[in-house]
C-alpha cells in the first residue's frame, strides 16, 4: 500500500491559489499570482528543500484544472526547465468530470467514476508514493475521506488576505516529521496525518 502525499506552496494565511504565475488562476478576482515563485527565486535553499524526495514518486494525481495548467505550462515551456522530464515520464492520474480520453499529455490516465474511490484503489494497489500537486478541491475532498497520509508544505512568509485556501473545515490531526527553515523565513515542513 502506498502513501498519498500532498505537495503544496501555502501562504501564512493558508492560501494555495496561483503560487506560480500572475495569470495562473484569477478566479474570484485573485490578483496576487506568482507569490511563491517570487519568494523561491530569491531563496535557492528553500527551492531545493521543497523538491527533496519528490523524485521517488510513483505517480502524480491532479484535478483537471491543475493538470491542464501545470502540466500544460511546463511541457510547453522551452527546455531546459526543471520539470519537463518528470512530467513526461511519471504516470499521471487526472480526476475530472468533464475530460474524455485520450488526455493531451503523455502517461496520463483519466480516473473514471468516483475520484475518491479510484484514488483509494490506487493507494491499495501501488507500492510507490502517490503525490497530489495543487488541486485544492480534490485535496479537500481527499482529506475529508481520510485518504491523505502526508503533507509537504512550503510555507512562504506572506499574508495574501484573499484567495483559495488549502484546508477546508475537516479536522486533521498532524505531527511534524521534518522541517527546514531557511534564512529568508521560508519553512518546508513534512507533516504526517495521525490516522
Amino acid at each position: 500500500m502506498s502513501k498519498l502525499v500532498v505537495v503544496e506552496n501555502v501562504s501564512l494565511d493558508g492560501v494555495m491559489q496561483a503560487p506560480g504565475r500572475l495569470d495562473e488562476d484569477i478566479r474570484g478576482g485573485f490578483d496576487r499570482g506568482g507569490w511563491a515563485t517570487q519568494a523561491l527565486e530569491k531563496d535557492p535553499e528553500a527551492a531545493q528543500a521543497s523538491m527533496a524526495g519528490q523524485w521517488q514518486t510513483g505517480a502524480l494525481i491532479f484535478g483537471r484544472r491543475t493538470y491542464e495548467d501545470v502540466v500544460g505550462h511546463w511541457l510547453s515551456t522551452p527546455e531546459p526547465n526543471p520539470f519537463t522530464e518528470i512530467l513526461e515520464k511519471t504516470p499521471k492520474y487526472v480526476a475530472s468530470r468533464t475530460f474524455t480520453e485520450p488526455l493531451p499529455y503523455p502517461n496520463s490516465t483519466l480516473l473514471k467514476g468516483d475520484a475518491i474511490d479510484e484514488i483509494s484503489t490506487l493507494k491499495q494497489e501501488s507500492d510507490k508514493d502517490l503525490a497530489v500537486l495543487g488541486s485544492g478541491v480534490l485535496v479537500r475532498d481527499l482529506a475529508a475521506a481520510g485518504l491523505i497520509d502526508e503533507y509537504i508544505l512550503t510555507i512562504i512568509p506572506v499574508v495574501l488576505g484573499s484567495g483559495t485556501r488549502l484546508f477546508g473545515d475537516t479536522y486533521i490531526p498532524l505531527h511534524v516529521a521534518n522541517s527546514v527553515t531557511t534564512s529568508s523565513g521560508i519553512v518546508v515542513a513534512t507533516l504526517r496525518v495521525n490516522h
